[in-house]
């Protein structure tokens, strides 16, 4: 299991950001953006939802793809759910507790991403970080203008 984790350290930045920015978001709490086709092989009941979670609270901006973790990691659901995540999206972030203190104390995904099984949740912020620009940009917006000097 622990080999699995450290796939997780070497990819996923590159995995989390790589192509995921031609979404569309969802109003709300835990935002689903709509999916767009899933690669070759990807089965939902098997590997999760494809299309990324993004989550505005306790910040917003903050990128979740079951792929990276399940199909590109070799996690299965378990591993996550029910113990870690419920498993209606969004029921996390409703929590008190969902802070990023809690994930250094190791909880939510601070129970893998210690800096030992994952990277640190304290470490490689914009790898989930994706922020209102990121956001924007999964939406189809485009950045503002800038004033010419």
């Amino acid at each position: 299991m622990k080999r699995q984790y450290k796939k997780i350290a070497a990819l996923a930045g590159s995995l989390l950001l790589a192509g995921f920015f031609s979404f569309a978001i969802a109003a709300g709490p835990a935002a689903q953006p709509a999916a767009e086709a899933a690669p070759a092989g990807y089965d939902e009941d098997v590997y999760g939802p494809a299309a990324p979670i993004l989550w505005n609270k306790p910040v917003k901006g903050v990128i979740f793809t079951h792929k990276t973790h399940t199909m590109d990691m070799g996690l299965s659901c378990d591993a996550c759910h029910d113990e870690l995540f419920e498993m209606m999206a969004g029921a996390a972030e409703e929590k008190a507790d969902f802070t990023m203190e809690s994930l250094y104390a190791g909880k939510y995904c601070g129970a893998c991403h210690d800096g030992s099984m994952a990277f640190a949740s304290n470490t490689r912020c914009t790898t989930c970080h994706i922020g209102v620009k990121g956001m924007k940009r999964m939406s189809g917006g485009t950045k503002a203008a800038t004033p010419a000097h």
